[in-house]
């Protein structure tokens, strides 16, 4: 099936995570251990998903991010103490992070992703962005192409959450299930459940096959109508950002509105309600939660190469506190 390199496992490594070969195998968890992370921008949803890939045992964890602790970020962002305000972001939640397992390699990276070469990222098995821009998604999208290495951006913004996954061509196994006639002729029908492991292959668009897609489709009529509006509101957002080089901020709400409703009107006109943007300030906790433990755990899938990945966008709902996959740019 999938390799794992041959990597091995110390005896205090099995029993730290016992609970886990248990789940997905000794093959999967040597996989696991072998993987490289970079996560740049370390905010609460930053800090939810290093929380997670650090506890599954990952090789090592990079946190990127040239910001400043704010008071902003104590809504959702647990690793920095509050006593670190004004220190960089990155480094603020080491200690924290790494009291998390101490068997993972921790680094701290305080420099600006658009300050970094190429074959930085070629250095990672996955690459996870938050808080980027249009130009640095599609820029660090395309390095990792070249490089297969697996790509992930993601976001949230108030109650709305977002991750998009570009994968290449990727393979991992997956358990299915089939049920067995057991009894014999003339008794009372009796089946098992036989679970046989099969390898799989699945292939991923670009981050661009994102930016091109065309909300007001009318082949996308039918997915807005069942799933709302959450993909043209995360597009209305990723364009604020890239115009005003930062996310809504609840101290400028009044003049912060005003403009998404501008951007609503020239992007997807009629698609969004205007109440859609009432809780897009800050982030809140119980939603970075919730997206940081999906991305983390499509992470710890990907690198561990066990079930099936979400292919390609994943998007929460805050009307009804739901998330949901799209698939975008792709055929199913």
């Amino acid at each position: 099936m999938v390799e794992s390199n041959g990597a091995e496992l110390t005896e205090h490594e099995a029993e730290l995570y016992d609970r886990q070969i248990r789940l997905w195998g000794l093959d999967s968890q040597k996989r696991v251990r072998l993987a490289r992370i970079l996560i740049a921008g370390i905010n609460g949803l930053g800090a939810e998903i290093a929380k997670n890939v650090i506890l599954a045992g990952v090789k090592s964890v990079t946190l990127l991010d040239d910001r400043k602790v704010t008071e902003e970020d104590f809504c959702s962002q647990f690793l920095a103490p509050q006593s670190s305000v004004g220190t960089n972001r990155a480094e603020a939640s080491l200690t924290r992070a790494q009291h998390l397992n101490p068997m993972v390699e921790l680094k701290a990276d305080t420099e600006p992703i658009e300050s970094k070469s190429d074959d930085y990222f070629k250095d990672f098995d996955v690459v996870c962005l938050i808080g980027a821009s249009t130009a640095q998604h599609l820029r660090v999208n395309n390095v990792c192409r070249e490089a297969n290495v697996k790509f992930f951006a993601t976001d949230v913004w108030g109650m709305h959450g977002f991750c998009f996954t570009d994968l290449q061509k990727h393979e991992f196994a997956e358990d299915v299930a089939k049920y067995v006639v057991v009894s014999k002729p003339h008794e009372k029908p009796k089946s098992e459940t036989v679970y046989s492991t099969v390898k799989c292959t699945l292939e991923f668009p670009p981050y661009q096959s994102l930016v091109d897609f065309d909300c007001k489709s009318t082949s996308y009529a039918r997915q807005l109508k069942r799933n709302g509006p959450a993909l043209p509101v995360q597009r209305v957002l990723q364009k604020f950002r890239d115009e005003e080089q930062r996310d809504p901020a609840y101290g400028k709400r009044e003049e912060d509105l005003k403009k998404l409703l501008q951007l609503r009107d020239s992007l997807v006109p009629e698609l969004i309600p205007d109440k859609s943007f009432d809780h897009v300030f800050a982030q809140i906790s119980p939603v970075t939660a919730i997206v940081g433990g999906v991305v983390a755990h499509e992470i710890i899938k990907v690198v561990s190469q066990k079930e099936r990945p979400h292919r390609n966008v994943f998007l929460f709902n805050p009307d009804t506190c739901c998330g949901f996959v799209d698939l975008i740019g792709a055929d199913k």
